[in-house]
């Protein structure tokens, strides 16, 4: 069997997630308590249901023996993937204030914020577990495609043979919109030469050739990509060892349209020789074509 555990704060998108899971045929059980995911291969049996996701919240009874039932599963011979999508807390309560939705565990004495980060405290021992994604800055859209991406690549690892099934995770990202949660790293690229102060080239992004051709010929920004990569190599055999399945590395320019992208794109084609790697965009999510 094929589990895939969809997890994180009230808010951050698990709805969206765990139905892009149902459109692929997965079997999908929403809000399932913890203490009965022992039991999941015996529920499905009868339904021959070879991939399964299931969304577990903070309400969740015997929450915090998740880590322990996830080793328990493992042990069993069912691979098993954890999503855990977080969002800021301004972000979450704006998305709370707009639907003039209840937090779950809201009371007449707390206020939702106080909510939010009680919900964050109980959850902090998942978010290291599986693939960590900030939703703060991803549109509806974004996120299924991401879940989609994310999908794709743990059903090729049950695939697939290769000397570390661990996943890289790269993100580009504009420091002007706030630091990425989800990142393991954050290197800081604002010091190389900038295109936008180029009026021809500033409509396009790091992902267009009028971009890469301005930046493949700046000695600097060479250097840096050699360094990152040398950095990335040199620290990733800690968390084989650490039993990681993911390394989220964040890139960072002004506005993440131009210089953060191009690495981004530069490092995952470097990487992808030897790992799994998802690559993501965060600030292009929603940014109208070059002309």
């Amino acid at each position: 069997m094929q589990l895939v555990i969809v997890t994180g704060l009230s808010g951050s998108g698990k709805t969206i997630a765990l139905r892009v899971f149902e459109d692929s045929g997965y079997y999908c059980i929403d809000n399932l308590p913890a203490t009965l995911l022992p039991h999941i291969q015996n529920h499905v049996a009868d339904r021959d249901a070879a991939k399964v996701a299931v969304s577990i919240d903070s309400r969740s009874i015997a929450i915090e023996s998740l880590p322990d039932i996830l080793q328990t599963l493992k042990a069993q011979g069912i691979h098993v993937q954890l999503l855990y999508l977080d969002a800021s807390l301004e972000t979450l309560v704006k998305r709370f204030s707009e639907t003039r939705r209840k937090h779950p565990l809201s009371t007449p004495h707390q206020a939702l914020a106080e909510s939010i980060k009680h919900e964050r405290d109980l959850l902090s021992g998942l978010s290291d577990l599986g693939h960590h994604v900030d939703t703060s800055n991803l549109s509806s859209n974004a996120l299924r495609n991401h879940t989609r991406d994310w999908m794709w690549q743990i059903e090729q690892s049950y695939q697939e043979v290769r000397p570390h099934n661990l996943v890289l995770s790269f993100i580009s990202f504009g420091f002007k919109h706030g630091l990425p949660l989800d990142a393991d790293f954050v290197f800081d690229v604002r010091s190389l030469p900038n295109p936008h102060y180029d009026p021809i080239l500033r409509p396009y992004n790091g992902k267009q050739v009028e971009i890469q051709q301005f930046l493949q010929n700046e000695p600097m920004v060479l250097e840096m990509q050699r360094d990152i990569q040398h950095y990335i190599e040199k620290w990733l055999p800690s968390f084989y060892h650490d039993h990681r399945s993911y390394v989220t590395v964040a890139i960072g320019c002004t506005g993440g349209q131009h210089r953060s992208v191009y690495l981004v794109e530069q490092l995952g084609a470097y990487f992808k020789q030897q790992h799994q790697v998802m690559l993501r965009h965060r600030e292009l999510q929603d940014a109208p074509a070059a002309p």
